[in-house]
């Protein structure tokens, strides 16, 4: 399953409804993407 559509997806509709939070919404995306990256290799 590949969720990292779901969670862009997700996280485009918070920064939407919370602008503010969109530092942490990318730092956190950009880490869950690095860690499945990892894992899949």
């Amino acid at each position: 399953m590949n969720i990292e559509p779901i969670l862009a997806l997700i996280i485009g509709i918070l920064i939407l409804i919370v602008p503010r939070f969109l530092n942490y919404f990318v730092a956190i995306y950009l880490i869950v993407v690095g860690v499945l990256g990892l894992m899949n290799r």
